[in-house]
């Protein structure tokens, strides 16, 4: 069914055209245009067969959508199709507003343009939602687009802020979001071009929080917002040095450096285990969250590492006689390993967690073995950092771990 009036009558036909969003587009480009249609002559009756028919086009268009792109296999035309569907529709949202601010009968017909835009918006939405990588991120974001989507957010904002201001306590992680996603909302001049991919971020991230049932009690080593923040690299300066800050008290809490030790291999291996979405990330300016995170991690790690080391040695160190000490040094032969510390590091926590090694514990294990190890590089080796490192350590440590291992299982199929 098309709609289609004139400055004289009003005509309803039926034709089947090949431009989907034709009944739309005629609706809004001459229908209510003021400067094409004589408005005052839409009654009631028509306004109300208009409002019905809207959200329903909305659902036949989203259907329509979802038969073309799932109907092709060409990744182009699937592409270029989105791209139409979205800028076409961008040009239609910026169009009602127009006919809005130049309409004459703004109380006749300013419902009418609030389902036209509300729709519309519903449909860019299911676009973005559903088809994200067929658009491009790093176009211009339109005027218009821009402010219907700044003014859906700050409703979004409004309700979640009421829901946080009845907790007791406040989230500081939560209050930078806020700031930053206000700044976004209500600076009318940005220092930078807003495009699409910082729009879809800040929809995704709100998104994302309305999600979270801020009711529920947190039991895991991250809360839920962490995790949100996590999820999508927000890779904010002030909310990483938050983050930071918070673990840090955590593990100052703990009374040694040993349960420091445990406390802090504990929350960095629940941060590797976080989802992350792919491809995202706040600002693309700075560096990931996870680089820096994981950085922090590291090196908080050999820290403790050293300091652990220092703290055994002096009870291990006592006056002995030069002549005994010598001796004893002698009798003590180790066996010199070409690999790493971290690499034997990796096959001895295999070789126990495998049962392949068999004692009370793996700190066991590390201690009676390494002793008796040295590198080219290192005559005397932590078994206690060994053991450490074998939770962290690097990718290339772990391929040439497995390459070592390789050539002994080819060596021996030789025998």
């Amino acid at each position: 069914m098309q709609l289609a009036l004139t400055k004289s009558k009003i005509t309803l036909k039926n034709e089947n055209l090949p431009y989907p969003l034709e009944w739309l587009d005629l609706l809004i480009t001459i229908t209510f245009n003021p400067h094409r249609t004589d408005i005052a002559s839409i009654n009631n009756d028509q306004l109300n067969h208009i409002l019905n028919r809207v959200p329903k086009e909305n659902l036949r268009l989203q259907s329509l959508i979802k038969s073309q792109i799932f109907s092709s296999n060409n990744e182009e035309e699937i592409t270029l199709l989105i791209k139409q569907y979205h800028s076409s529709l961008i040009a239609l949202l910026d169009h009602t507003l127009e006919n809005q601010n130049s309409s004459s009968q703004k109380s006749n017909l300013e419902n009418v343009y609030k389902v036209l835009i509300s729709n519309i918006d519903e449909l860019l939405s299911f676009i973005e939602t559903r088809f994200p990588h067929h658009l491009s991120p790093e176009e211009r974001v339109p005027k218009t687009y821009l402010s219907v989507t700044q003014q859906k957010l700050k409703k979004k904002l409004q309700k979640l802020e009421s829901i946080n201001s009845n907790s007791s306590t406040s989230n500081p992680a939560f209050e930078i979001v806020m700031t930053r996603l206000y700044h976004f909302l209500n600076t009318p001049c940005l220092r930078y071009q807003v495009t699409f991919r910082d729009v879809f971020y800040k929809k995704t991230l709100v998104r994302g929080l309305e999600n979270i049932d801020w009711t529920k009690e947190q039991k895991e080593a991250y809360s839920h917002l962490d995790e949100l923040l996590i999820y999508l690299n927000y890779n904010s300066k002030a909310y990483i040095n938050l983050l930071t800050n918070h673990l840090a008290e955590k593990i100052n809490d703990c009374d040694t450096a040993r349960e420091k030790m445990d406390m802090l291999l504990y929350y960095y291996k629940a941060f590797k285990q976080l989802h992350r979405k792919p491809k995202v990330i706040l600002n693309p300016n700075y560096h990931d969250l996870e680089t820096v995170l994981g950085n922090w991690f590291t090196q908080e790690i050999l820290y403790l590492e050293k300091k652990l080391h220092l703290s055994v040695v002096p009870l291990q160190s006592k006056k002995e006689n030069p002549v005994e000490k010598q001796s004893t040094a002698k009798e003590k032969q180790k066996v010199l390993c070409m690999l790493s510390t971290d690499q034997m590091g990796l096959i001895f926590r295999a070789s126990d967690e495998l049962r392949i090694l068999v004692a009370k514990s793996m700190s066991q294990v590390f201690k009676t073995i390494v002793p008796h190890l040295s590198t080219p590089y290192k005559e005397d080796l932590s078994y206690d950092g060994m053991r450490s490192k074998s939770y962290v350590a690097e990718e290339r440590d772990k391929q040439l771990a497995i390459e070592t291992l390789e050539r002994i299982i080819k060596k021996i199929k030789e025998y």
